[in-house]
């Protein structure tokens, strides 16, 4: 086990890939030291930023677990491309969390920033704070978002989360910003409480579950039936009724959006096409 914490408050950005189990298995103290990262435009030692301490007992464990104490929101692709082991941000953490993760498990006992788990295959996050926009999203131009794995949020999720999502799962305790599930292809995503506007915008596949208050429903999507629960994944239903609108159809598009009967009155108005 290795326990990382800052050794000044960060005014730029901190990128430091190196931030994960992969690299820094097996790797003493000194080694650490001399990876390098980047304040701002400024390349620098990992040593000269961060203060690295290890308990030489757990460094040949199965799991491989990495501590960070202290505010790391200013840091950037903690476990970027990570595939074995954990990491525990005792705080805040900054954007690209996960980025391209395929294995694992992040948890965060804080916020994230934006595109936490951009690009994800697989592994789990696990944010008991809030994560910032473009949750499992790729970056503008890309349509490679998340492709497996699961993450869960604790508290709210700002705008655009899973563009271009091709699979995994996404429970949000909280509530959700625009865009959710924007161009979604397949995978499952739950709400338990409100969600904005244009939720599944162009979505051609998938699974998106509201549990609260969803703002509107786009006229894009059509009424299918109303089911008394949805299957989230294996262990896990979330009971209704819930109206099952099927869309986007003006992608041509078979996703389908589960939106809460109790908490949306004002949808009731569809049940006359049933």
């Amino acid at each position: 086990m290795v326990t990382i914490t800052p050794k000044k408050e960060f005014k730029q950005p901190i990128f430091a890939e190196c931030i994960t189990p992969d690299a820094l298995k097996d790797k003493h103290p000194d080694e650490i030291a001399q990876l390098k990262v980047w304040e701002g435009n400024k390349q620098l030692n990992f040593g000269e930023l961060f203060k690295t301490e290890d308990d030489a007992n757990a460094q040949n464990a199965e799991s491989f677990t990495i501590t960070l104490k202290g505010d790391f929101g200013k840091v950037r692709r903690v476990g970027y491309g990570m595939s074995m082991g954990e990491i525990y941000v005792e705080g805040n953490v900054g954007m690209y969390l996960g980025q391209k993760m395929c294995g694992g498990k992040i948890t965060v006992i804080g916020n994230a920033e934006g595109w936490a788990g951009s690009e994800m295959k697989d592994g789990t996050i696990e944010i008991h704070g809030n994560a910032g926009d473009y949750l499992a999203s790729p970056y503008r131009g890309s349509t490679v978002g998340m492709h497996g794995g699961k993450i869960i949020v604790h508290g709210n999720v700002g705008t655009d989360a899973a563009v271009y999502m091709h699979g995994g799962i996404i429970k949000i305790y909280g509530n959700t910003g625009q865009f959710l599930g924007f161009r979604m292809r397949d995978g499952t995503i739950h709400v338990l409480q409100n969600a904005d506007t244009r939720v599944g915008a162009s979505m051609t596949g998938g699974k998106i579950v509201v549990s609260g208050f969803l703002q509107e429903v786009m006229p894009t999507f059509t009424l299918d039936s109303i089911k008394p629960k949805v299957k989230i994944e294996e262990g896990d239903t979330a009971n209704g009724p819930f109206y099952m609108f099927i869309g986007d159809l003006a992608e041509r598009g078979e996703g389908k959006l589960y939106v809460s009967k109790d908490k949306n009155p004002q949808l009731k108005h569809y049940e006359r096409f049933l």
